[in-house]
């Protein structure tokens, strides 16, 4: 009789491949691949115990997508935004999200439950204010801001995934994955803001469970429109900082930082 074979179940190279792309996506979504940062294919490999070629064909489907840059110098970084590339993915989140928004109002597809985790994630961001308020710091900190931003995120996505549109969802979502890189650039929220944000998206889930399809279409637009504009100031602050920077000696950013000028 022949010697049996230890048959060993291997992971298919889609699986790998599909747990890298995740893996990356998370790291940018995270801040610990900042805009601007290298990707190496063989660190990715090495923290997932995985050959280089599923990691390739995740970085590369991640280039395709935009979330990834292919360097003038040969690898790949972290994709780093301009000015008109803030204001395209601003104008096509509104143009989707609108539309999505007001198919939710007019068919009143926002059943109770969905109502009651939207309310959650509403009163989330009441909770850092109160949270802030109590503190006596003038803005939220780096912590607590990812903590807004992941909040902000989940209510926009359950919006979204109310409108049982799966491409538009994709898009969207994909859309506010890249916002999200820039976000890293964003200083905290102060109170007020977040009372105002509090009462935009709480008017917005009123508006939609009224079916009152004009009014959402106004409160999400004016709610994008404005976030647009606090973008575009961040990049401009941004750029101007950086410009600082690198026309101050090196000794003398420390006094730069003190000041915040």
């Amino acid at each position: 009789m022949g010697r049996k074979r230890k048959v060993v179940d291997a992971v298919p190279s889609t699986s790998i491949r599909q747990k890298a792309y995740t893996y990356i996506q998370r790291k940018i979504v995270a801040g610990e691949l900042a805009a601007g940062t290298a990707v190496s294919e063989l660190d990715i490999a090495k923290e997932l115990g995985s050959s280089r070629t599923p990691i390739r064909e995740a970085i590369g489907q991640l280039v395709a997508e935009g979330l990834l840059e292919q360097s003038p110098g040969g690898g790949v970084l972290v994709v780093q935004f301009t000015r008109e590339d803030i204001v395209d993915l601003c104008e096509l989140r509104e143009a989707l999200e609108t539309y999505a928004l007001s198919k939710v109002a007019r068919f009143g597809l926002m059943r109770p439950g969905d109502k009651e985790r939207l309310q959650k994630l509403v009163d989330a961001i009441l909770v850092l204010k109160d949270g802030l308020v109590k503190s006596g710091k003038p803005a939220l900190d780096e912590v607590k801001m990812k903590h807004f931003i992941a909040v902000d995120f989940s209510f926009h996505a359950l919006l979204i995934a109310l409108s049982q549109n799966v491409r538009i969802n994709k898009v969207v979502n994909d859309t506010r994955l890249l916002m999200r890189i820039f976000s890293m650039l964003r200083r905290g929220h102060n109170a007020d803001e977040l009372e105002r944000i509090y009462l935009k998206h709480k008017k917005l889930v009123d508006c939609i469970e009224r079916q009152d399809v004009a009014a959402t279409v106004e409160t999400i637009s004016e709610y994008l429109q404005e976030s647009q504009r606090e973008r575009l100031a961040e990049f401009d602050q941004h750029k101007r900082e950086a410009s600082i920077r690198e026309s101050i000696p090196a000794f003398m950013e420390e006094i730069y930082e003190s000041l915040k000028l």
